[in-house]
């Protein structure tokens, strides 16, 4: 069965794929109507998670919000499709990394790099970066799928960039493998998800709750001694992302700990408060709180 539906599914994606961005974005405004008004899709978990996270706006502004995420989430849909036939210029043109001299410069440092991630913007087409490292190798970690074909297909598309992806259940020792063969590299963490409540390590504050955290990144930087980044995603208009890379001070090894964990909440924090849509508010990410937000002064109707 697992086949059959690959074979019945693929050959549409593949033709999506080659259409131009113009009519991508037709389809993913249809997409957007069908996915918001008729299906609903997740949607009293956004508006949970936009209740929870951005209580001082009035009810009419996290509307606001609510319907230009579900825009952007169909975006980055028809763009993960499209990936599969970019090519090199258009892909160039339209995922721009800010500050890449900051990556060659942490390069030349001679450890590999473990880099923050979360679901925001067009974190699919961050692995382009792949293309400008020099002494480093880009590795994305994921979670695989079941259907093995669509896993492949998967793995096609998020390396064509020549990055590297890594099944979360083979990180630690494919990491420990490239160090010790001297394999130097850049590896890429989404850690905003909500980790499964028996395999918490940690409980930290993001949004004035208490939540479950995925600290992998920073327990692997320590062990591995690697340094850290956090990368900050943009949408500078619809098909346009850019990149920012922000680094983290000091030794991972000898920072207390957590406190990189910590940092990264409040990084993503800010850059969700800064333009909240282009973030992934399916996720159920406050299902396992401790605490509701405190109360503000604000208009929450």
């Amino acid at each position: 069965m697992h086949y059959l539906a690959f074979i019945i599914i693929y050959p549409i994606l593949l033709f999506i794929s080659i259409l131009p961005f113009r009519v991508l974005y037709f389809f993913s405004d249809l997409a957007y109507v069908l996915v918001y008004y008729i299906i609903g899709y997740r949607k009293s978990t956004v508006r949970l998670n936009l209740k929870l996270t951005l209580p001082h706006l009035s009810g009419r502004d996290r509307l606001k919000i609510e319907k230009k995420f579900y825009h952007h989430f169909c975006d980055t849909f028809v763009e993960m499709i499209k990936t599969m036939t970019i090519s090199d210029r258009e892909i160039n043109k339209r995922f721009k990394l800010e500050n890449m001299e900051l990556v060659t410069e942490f390069e030349k440092k001679g450890k590999s790099v473990v880099l923050i991630c979360a679901h925001y913007g067009s974190y699919e087409w961050l692995l382009v970066m792949n293309r400008f490292l020099t002494t480093h190798k880009g590795f994305g970690i994921y979670k695989r799928i079941n259907n093995k074909y669509f896993d492949k297909l998967v793995r096609d598309i998020r390396g064509k960039f020549d990055a590297e992806l890594i099944d979360t259940k083979e990180t630690i020792p494919v990491m420990k493998d490239n160090q010790r063969k001297g394999i130097l590299g850049y590896y890429g963490f989404i850690s905003d998800q909500s980790p499964k409540i028996h395999r918490v390590p940690y409980w930290g504050q993001f949004f004035g709750m208490e939540v479950p955290v995925h600290a992998g990144a920073e327990m692997l930087a320590k062990k591995l001694d690697m340094n850290v980044m956090f990368v900050k995603g943009k949408k500078a208009r619809r098909g346009y992302y850019s990149a920012e890379f922000i680094p983290f001070e000091g030794t991972p090894k000898d920072t207390p700990l957590y406190e990189i964990t910590d940092r990264f909440l409040r990084l993503l924090e800010e850059q969700i408060r800064e333009v909240p849509e282009y973030y992934l508010w399916t996720h159920k990410r406050f299902k396992h709180r401790r605490n509701d937000p405190p109360a503000t002064n604000g208009t929450t109707a």
